[in-house]
């Protein structure tokens, strides 16, 4: 019997464990430490990055940067556009930034050097909305959510292959292995 409760606690870590993983990441802007920063061609800025991914409610944005020199500005549509930098939203200048994605919808990220800001140092992500309330979990691997609508004219966000992809219906499924074993115990 004790034997049972502990491959019985053992499928209920792993489960849990996955689950949490497989719920909410941590992204790096730009993919690398040196990302906020003015880009060097169109091809290079950041919101070009963030076409090829998607953002979930729960996820966080990491900025490595120096905090002496630049900042973060979380920002409305409006001030994204214009370069307002007067009356963020929020402002962060530690140089280790981390942003939860707490809700659906656009989020809009400028530099606080409004300079650096008109030069393209600024990112706009669209978070995407859960399905039947979920915010990742165990579900994460069903189907892909709709994209969203284009905002300021950038094309719609492709639904995640490769990897990723890969990545999440593999949790997804260890999580319902894990949860069926326990079940079948």
């Amino acid at each position: 019997m004790a034997q049972r409760t502990l491959i019985e606690a053992t499928f209920l870590f792993f489960f849990f464990f996955l689950a949490n993983f497989a719920c909410c990441k941590e992204i790096l802007v730009g993919g690398k430490t040196s990302a906020w920063k003015i880009p060097s061609s169109p091809s290079e800025s950041l919101n070009k990055w963030a076409e090829s991914l998607r953002f979930h409610v729960g996820d966080s944005l990491v900025w490595k940067y120096d905090g002496e020199k630049d900042s973060v500005l979380q920002v409305t549509k409006e001030a994204y556009i214009n370069c307002n930098t007067t009356n963020p939203a929020a402002n962060y200048s530690n140089g280790d930034t981390k942003v939860k994605l707490e809700r659906s919808g656009p989020y809009f990220f400028i530099s606080g050097s409004k300079s650096n800001c008109v030069e393209g140092e600024k990112l706009h992500i669209v978070v995407m909305s859960s399905r039947g309330g979920h915010t990742g979990g165990f579900f994460t691997g069903s189907a892909p959510s709709p994209a969203p609508s284009p905002a300021l004219g950038a094309p719609a966000v492709a639904p995640a292959t490769g990897a990723a992809a890969s990545l999440t219906r593999q949790v997804g499924v260890l999580g319902f292995v894990g949860l069926l074993g326990v079940v079948l115990l």
